[in-house]
């Protein structure tokens, strides 16, 4: 079982720990924030990384999932205008932007809606990684709680002292 797990499980066992609880310690900093992500991708980036920073949840090597959020974030707001844009424009359609008709004449999610609904899961798959709703934030923080004392640390396991020699006459 990994330390980590160890660590809040409780180690019944008493078996030594390492320093870092069975993680790799790596330098909490931001990332270059990639050339090719789109402009709107760059100002999500840019909104978000400080607050990574205070969460400590960020590292270099986290690079490709940070950019999956941005870009995925990006995304969902193009989806989010194009649907506003077209309810927009035909306000006596209550469907506009959201439903399609197929070449036969049948009603079907509209492509950007479908866009729209894929880059929401992406977006907040890769946001979980980072703690990015509070469920996830409740999970980095047990995460990096410090371990605890066992009050009892000095014992070492003995079935003896239980169990050791005395059974009963029944």
């Amino acid at each position: 079982m990994p330390d980590n797990v160890r660590i809040l499980t409780g180690n019944r066992g008493k078996r030594p720990l390492t320093n870092n609880g069975g993680m790799i310690a790596l330098d909490i900093e931001a990332p270059d924030c990639p050339a090719h992500l789109s402009a709107e991708a760059k100002k999500e980036w840019k909104r978000i990384t400080p607050e990574l920073l205070k969460m400590r949840v960020l590292t270099k090597i986290d690079r490709a999932a940070l950019e999956s959020y941005c870009e995925n974030y990006a995304l969902w707001v193009r989806a989010c205008m194009a649907i506003n844009a077209l309810q927009k424009r035909h306000k006596d359609d209550d469907g506009a932007g959201l439903i399609d008709l197929t070449p036969n004449g049948f009603k079907q999610m509209s492509v950007w809606l479908q866009i729209r609904n894929r880059a929401s899961q992406d977006m907040r798959s890769a946001a979980a990684e980072f703690g990015m709703s509070p469920a996830n934030r409740v999970k980095i923080q047990e995460a990096q709680v410090p371990e605890q004392n066992d009050l009892f640390q000095d014992d070492k396991p003995d079935p003896e002292r239980f169990f050791g020699g005395h059974r009963s006459s029944t």
